[in-house]
């Protein structure tokens, strides 16, 4: 039998392997290079497979360190999150926060559900609405934090995210072929005349309201059931449909950034906390421009 991997063992091992190098690994964590040495020894021991191989200018991952890497970022950051929940002061108190409705079924839910796990005292109330009323929302003092699109640059906040709004189509019903073009829309949205129906006049691109609806899901329905063609978020578009591209002679409709904005009438740890988890939440979908 092999002996019981030891998380310390695994930490030393995911810095050798950041490095390629034993030396600048013993540098790192402020141990000496024969002990980090005898380090992976002892891991590629309870292992029973070599995990680097040695060369004149440093080490290289084996095949079994490169399947092991995964394995070892998932117990370190298990083992983190855990030390940080146990250690971290008890919150309480109510925290508001607006979302737009394109991430309240994807990327939001989970990074709210942490949030309520590590701070089950902390009461919080989501509200799910359109750009516009959420800032006027948070203006009023109704909302602590809010989510929102930023389409002008004009906007404070934070950049959480890039994520483009792209025209979609079904992938079984190509009505992106018809002239003219059946379109969904948000009812009387200024986004939407401003940005979407003007990106295809300003092509030359013949269309005809074909779907009115009042959320992103009404305009999914329409896009899934074949009614018509539609503008989502790049991160958002479901299963069976595609984005319409260039080639298929679609331009681009915008390149909003998702923004984080905060209250500037109230300030609580909570609310600074569920912020730091809804900047993680994001970073999967798409990294904030470099300035």
């Amino acid at each position: 039998m092999h002996e019981v991997i030891e998380s310390d063992l695994l930490r030393t091992f995911l810095v050798v392997a950041e490095t390629s190098n034993f030396s600048a690994a013993a540098q790192r964590i402020g141990r000496t290079q024969s002990a980090v040495s005898t380090q992976i020894k002892r891991l590629e021991a309870a292992i029973g497979e070599p995990l680097f191989e040695r060369g004149a200018r440093g080490v290289q991952l084996t095949r079994q360190g490169i399947q092991l890497v995964p394995y070892a970022r998932r117990v370190i950051d298990l083992l983190n999150e855990a030390a940080a929940t146990i250690r971290s002061k008890p919150l309480d108190g109510p925290v508001r926060i607006g979302i737009p409705e394109e991430y309240s079924q994807t990327v939001l839910p989970a990074a709210l559900a942490a949030f309520a796990v590590r701070h089950p005292a902390v009461e919080v109330t989501v509200s799910c609405d359109y750009t516009s009323r959420n800032l006027a929302a948070l203006e009023r003092d109704e909302l602590d934090l809010a989510v929102v699109f930023d389409w002008s640059d004009q906007r404070n906040g934070e950049v959480i995210c890039i994520d483009p709004t792209v025209w979609v189509t079904s992938m079984v019903h190509r009505l992106h072929d018809l002239d003219p073009l059946p379109v969904a829309t948000y009812r009387n949205s200024t986004w939407s005349r401003d940005f979407a129906l003007r990106s295809l006049e300003q092509i030359g691109r013949n269309y005809r309201i074909a779907f009115i609806a009042d959320t992103g899901s009404g305009l999914k329905n329409a896009l899934t059931a074949g009614l018509a063609v539609t503008t989502l978020s790049r991160s958002s578009i479901p299963p069976g449909c595609r984005e319409l591209t260039a080639e298929d002679g679609f331009p681009p409709v915008d390149s909003s950034k998702v923004v984080l904005r905060c209250s500037t009438y109230r300030s609580t740890e909570a609310i600074r906390e569920l912020a730091e988890m809804i900047r993680d939440a994001f970073q999967p979908t798409s990294p904030p421009p470099v300035a």
